[in-house]
């Protein structure tokens, strides 16, 4: 398997249970990937932008998951700003099949597991 990589999962919070899928198939001992997951898990009351950009920068990569909540969500905008403004490598993934929501500046990609795999072990 290849070195651990620290990713960064950036979500609109309506798809936490998209995160969660991620994560536990990321703890799967046959899947093509591992990444420590340095998401927010609970949002921060003050401060959180310095809190989020310290997890960015500490990141390989941070995986955008794309929906129609994205085109809302501030705080997952933000985060993608912030990587990108970081020189971190973004990517996203299509959520749902039916859902091809697209953000400005992200590449995405359809959500396979090969394809995850791939691009946390480019990184």
């Amino acid at each position: 398997m290849a070195i651990k990589k620290t990713i960064f999962v950036a979500f609109a919070i309506e798809d936490e249970r998209i995160r969660d899928m991620i994560k536990g198939q990321s703890l799967n001992i046959a899947t093509p990937f591992e990444y420590i997951d340095m998401s927010v898990k609970e949002a921060y009351e003050s401060n959180w932008k310095e809190k989020v950009k310290t997890r960015i920068l500490r990141s390989d990569g941070v995986l955008a998951i794309v929906t129609k909540n994205s085109t809302t969500s501030t705080g997952q905008k933000w985060e993608i700003a912030c990587a990108q403004e970081q020189g971190v490598p973004v990517r996203g993934i299509w959520a749902y099949k039916d859902d091809t929501t697209s953000i400005a500046g992200v590449k995405t990609m359809q959500w396979t597991w090969a394809n995850i795999g791939d691009w946390i072990n480019s990184l």
